[in-house]
Order: structure tokens, then C-alpha cells, then sequence
């Protein structure tokens, strides 16, 4: 058998447009599969959100009542004006009154306390 060189032949074009149509066939199909898988997975996660709407809506309200209600008892009240200090001394029961008011407030701890107590006294 005489073979040609150059082109190929009949059959050897119909092998190579079939293994062509075929990978195109399979890549085609591949990228369908994926966009809808993604289109999928996109409308279940806006149902979850729509179905967790009313919850969420819920929760909010709450959490809004509740810093409401944490502002409306974190403000303590205003502490009574101190007397008059004495001309030229510290008035000590004054700021002894101050320091036990910031103890109690939280913005100063045992140890604090007790150290400008020390000082005031001291």
C-alpha cells in the first residue's frame, strides 16, 4: 500500500472531527453541570435567608430592647455636690466620697482604691 504524505485521509479526518466533537461535547456538558450547580446552590442560600428573615428581625428587636434597657440602668445617678473645702486643705470626706463613688461605678478595683485612700490619708 502506497501512503501519502501531506494530508491525511479520509478516515484519518473523520477520526480526528470525532475526537474533536467529542471533546467539546464533554467540556460543553462539564461547564453546563457546574453554572447549574451554582444556580442551585445560589437559590437555596437566598431561601435560607428568606426563611431566617422573621428570625433575624426577632433578634434585632431584642438586642435593641435590651441596650435600651442596659442604658437606662447603667447611668448611676449624679453623686450630691460636696461641701464647701475648707480655705487652704482638701476636703477629705469629699474625696473620700469621690473615690468610694468611682469604687463602686467599677472604674477603680480594690487595689486602686485603697493605694489613693493611702495617698488622701497618708
Amino acid at each position: 500500500m502506497i501512503r501519502r504524505v501531506g494530508r491525511p485521509g479520509l478516515i484519518g479526518l473523520a477520526a480526528r472531527t470525532a475526537v474533536v466533537a467529542g471533546t467539546a461535547s464533554a467540556v460543553s456538558g462539564g461547564v453546563a453541570a457546574s453554572q447549574q450547580r451554582k444556580a442551585q446552590a445560589q437559590a437555596q442560600h437566598e431561601q435560607e435567608q428568606y426563611q431566617a428573615a422573621p428570625q433575624q428581625a426577632q433578634i434585632n428587636a431584642a438586642a435593641q430592647q435590651a441596650v435600651a434597657a442596659q442604658q437606662a440602668y447603667a447611668a448611676p445617678p449624679a453623686p450630691p455636690a460636696p461641701a464647701a473645702a475648707p480655705a487652704g486643705g482638701v476636703d477629705v470626706v469629699a474625696e473620700l466620697q469621690k473615690l468610694a463613688a468611682l469604687k463602686d461605678a467599677g472604674a477603680l478595683d480594690d487595689a486602686e482604691f485603697a493605694a489613693a485612700k493611702a495617698r488622701l490619708l497618708g
